[in-house]
């Protein structure tokens, strides 16, 4: 039986030492965290628990290189809805679209932004024209290649 946890649950420091430990490695043991913060496992244990139930925590992945992958392109598109209410369905498209990787539902100029990634300029191509474009529900898209990301990280705790 899964408990639900406080959803205003705030963090202490020494949760935030926690997260940022395991933000550096998110396989670093108990134990060594609990000598590292002087403070016992079952502390460790108890804090990482709760911040996983009041979902501060949101599991554990691997980080994989898009590059070492062969994904040599990484655009951004803004795509303009024809109308507001076409949302839905134009998002359900989209998640059907293995090339794009992330999406974000946006004020400003763009209803959507999304964030696309693929092997070379012409599959990028192949995308925009015959699979993105064919979107009943997008009336224009304007797309960016990113030259490169000098910056990514996790916002601090």
């Amino acid at each position: 039986m899964m408990i639900k946890g406080d959803p205003h649950y705030q963090i202490d420091n020494l949760d935030k030492s926690i997260l940022m430990a395991l933000m550096d490695n998110a396989r670093a043991p108990y134990a060594e965290l609990a000598k590292r913060f002087a403070v016992s496992p079952g502390t460790i244990h108890v804090r990482v628990e709760k911040m996983k139930q009041a979902g501060i925590i949101q599991g554990t992945r691997v980080q994989v290189s898009s590059k070492k992958l062969g994904y040599d392109v990484c655009c951004f598109i803004g795509i303009i809805l024809k109308s507001a209410r076409d949302y839905p369905a134009a998002l359900a498209k989209l998640e059907q679209l293995e090339e794009v990787v992330e999406a974000y539902y946006t004020t400003g100029q763009y209803n959507i932004f999304i964030k696309v990634m693929t092997h070379s300029i012409d599959e990028l191509q192949q995308v925009l024209v015959h699979r993105l474009q064919t979107i009943d529900e997008i009336q224009s898209t304007e797309t960016l290649i990113s030259l490169q990301q000098p910056i990514d990280r996790d916002v601090a705790p």
